[in-house]
């Protein structure tokens, strides 16, 4: 049995440790780099060299602050993928090397199963059956989650992810990156009627796409005469815009499911306008709770790869050591549902 675990992130530009003790969490490090703001995104090369740099001091202290020594360390777990390629062999070489030194049990770990597992960091009564929308910067899926290990894939998106959508609006906005915190900022100061985008394949089942929004913002952009007195009340009607579609895709699964508690998870669930909005559709309407991590949980982290990582160990699951970085993983367990909406 792992009674403690490690657990390991570097699929991006976050570089994570954290030290779950018999599924709860005893400690979370969490080291953003801040060199990829002056490129306006990530540059796959940098990230990796500070990976590289950072990751040995970022275990050691995560192991510090839970008063572990890495001798009491059962398994270790690692994102595996997806992600940067070079990021991701990072943290699969060091966790493959702690493993094996220690004769401990490894474990990798599919990015987006973290993310769906974050909320049980903090809430460790949350189980399935479950409606899950995960929404990052590669990813937006909708996902039918009878059994943990279980995923039946309801609908994704068709270009852009939503994150991706906020990084490249922000870009036009002059906001630099990361773009979600930014745009959700300034929201707050917007006229929600000033500029009322499109709202694409609301009221069609359960795919996503944000490309043609995205563009529907760059010709508003084009169009004002005043971008200083317009950019908040742009960024307000493209987030309005992005998180409609959103919540009213949960809001139909949720309904052609039955089910009566609905998860957010991945990066674009730190916003708070999102979780508001979702509780008040399907919370207030007594339709089901929604269950969410704290934003540190729903940012790239350690700690919800420990806790997916931790609940495959218990079933007796192990990587060897051929276990490689995939940048294209797929998430395991995964099938494509037949649900009419």
């Amino acid at each position: 049995m792992a009674d403690v675990v490690l657990g390991i992130e570097t699929s991006c530009d976050e570089t994570s440790a954290a030290v779950l003790v018999k599924g709860e969490l005893a400690s979370l490090i969490i080291l953003s780099q801040d060199v990829h703001k002056i490129f306006g995104g990530v540059v796959p090369e940098l990230a990796s060299r500070a990976h590289l740099a950072a990751l040995p001091a970022v275990v050691d202290r995560a192991l510090a602050e839970a008063g572990v020594a890495l001798s009491a360390v059962d398994g270790v777990a690692v994102t595996a993928g997806p992600g940067l390629v070079g990021a991701l062999l990072v943290g699969v070489m060091y966790a493959k090397s702690l493993a094996y030194a220690g004769d401990r049990a490894l474990i990798g770990v599919h990015h987006m199963e973290g993310h769906l597992f974050a909320p049980a960091v903090e809430d460790p009564q949350l189980s399935p059956p479950f409606v899950a929308l995960l929404v990052s910067g590669g990813h937006t899926l909708l996902l039918d989650v009878p059994a943990w290990g279980r995923y039946r894939l309801l609908g994704e998106t068709r270009d852009d992810a939503a994150g991706e959508a906020f990084d490249k609006v922000a870009t036009l906005l002059g906001l630099g990156y990361p773009g979600g915190p930014a745009i959700e900022k300034l929201a707050r100061e917007g006229d929600p009627s000033r500029f009322n985008f499109p709202r694409p394949m609301i009221s069609e089942g359960f795919e996503f796409s944000f490309s043609g929004l995205k563009t529907a913002v760059l010709h508003a952009v084009r169009a004002s005469d005043n971008l200083d007195r317009d950019r908040a009340a742009l960024a307000r009607g493209f987030q309005d815009a992005v998180l409609d579609v959103l919540v009213s895709k949960l809001e139909r699964a949720v309904r052609a499911t039955g089910y009566s508690t609905a998860v957010l998870g991945g990066g674009v669930a730190c916003s708070r306008a999102l979780s508001a909005r979702a509780a008040e559709r399907l919370s207030g309407g007594g339709l089901a709770r929604v269950a969410v991590a704290s934003p540190r949980l729903n940012a790239d982290n350690a700690a919800m790869i420990a806790r997916a990582g931790w609940h495959r160990l218990r079933l007796g699951e192990r990587s060897d050591w051929t276990l490689d970085a995939r940048a294209d993983l797929p998430l395991p367990g995964l099938e494509t549902a037949e649900i009419t909406t």
